[in-house]
């Protein structure tokens, strides 16, 4: 692998056990194949790239921010915004990304796919969360994610304005906040009815069954929060809330997210248990059982 002149990160291994018990925990089903690749990689150099291209987008988006800038509305079913910051932070990422990778596929949501020849693909979101960009509020985040034949990896979430880095990866996953850095964890474990149930918003959940499960899940726990897009899922592995979850995901809504959430020990699926890197409709939890419990009133 091209490697980039960009300082190491030192990570730890979460997991008290050997490295290929941490690998296939963090891999699950996915197998020896995973762990093998997960071996030789090198993610302190993989990881520093995918933060420099977070610092690089920051510097298209932060311009447009709070600042009445143009909104365009995208061809579709629903109201989907996008502006400048969308446009201008992808373009960026994207150029970097074949710069120094250039035999890697990249999937971004304003400019698409371009197939590679390693197995490799970045995925962009530049601006996730544009309804709460262009409102002035600042729960959106550029979100990064590089998949091995389509299996999350990496995973970047950042929040330039506030100053939020949430990062993951096999080793683990971790949060930068103004020059801190600390290890991720979800919370321990806790039966449904004391849960924090989050999702971005109930009017994205448009069919009987997307409704009924939102209510039934809703019903059955202490709080429901509203409005968070991706910080969310984050917050859930800093160890904040309970469940996240989300209605028709795509793909670059959710695979930089995995890692995170599985490198702080969340567990995260399809409602019907599959891979969620493809996106669709998808739920996080801090705990096995939490999940379970939870998919149980989805399903009834």
């Amino acid at each position: 692998m091209h490697m980039l002149p960009i300082a190491s990160v030192h990570i730890a291994w979460p997991w008290n056990c050997d490295i290929n018990v941490a690998l296939q925990k963090y891999f699950g089903e996915w197998g020896s194949k995973a762990v093998n690749l997960a071996r030789e990689i090198d993610w302190g150099e993989l990881t520093g790239f995918a933060k420099h291209l977070a610092e690089e987008a920051a510097k298209a988006i932060l311009p447009h921010f709070r600042q009445n800038t143009a909104v365009e509305v995208k061809a579709g079913a629903v109201w989907d915004p996008v502006t400048e910051a969308d446009k201008g932070a992808e373009r960026i990422m994207r150029a970097l990304i074949e710069e120094r990778y250039p035999d890697h596929g990249i999937l971004g949501e304003e400019y698409g796919a371009k197939k590679g020849q390693s197995g490799f693909t970045w995925i962009l979101d530049p601006v996730d969360g544009t309804r709460a960009f262009i409102c002035g509020m600042p729960t959106w985040a550029t979100l990064i994610g590089l998949n091995f034949e389509g299996e999350p990896l990496l995973g970047v979430m950042s929040q330039p304005y506030v100053g939020d880095v949430f990062f993951g990866n096999p080793e683990g996953a971790w949060v930068d906040y103004r020059g801190t850095s600390r290890p991720l964890r979800v919370r321990p474990s806790r039966a449904l009815a004391d849960a924090v149930l989050t999702t971005t918003a109930p009017e994205l959940y448009r069919s009987e069954l997307e409704k009924g499960a939102l209510a039934r899940l809703s019903r059955a726990t202490r709080l429901t929060r509203y409005g968070g897009d991706a910080y969310f899922f984050c917050v859930l592995a800093a160890g904040q809330i309970d469940i996240a979850m989300d209605a028709r995901m795509e793909p670059y809504d959710i695979a930089p997210l995995i890692p995170i959430i599985r490198g702080a020990g969340g567990v995260v699926s399809t409602w019907d248990r599959g891979n969620p890197a493809s996106g669709g409709n998808v739920i996080s939890a801090s705990s096995q059982a939490l999940f379970d419990e939870a998919l149980s009133l989805i399903h009834v």
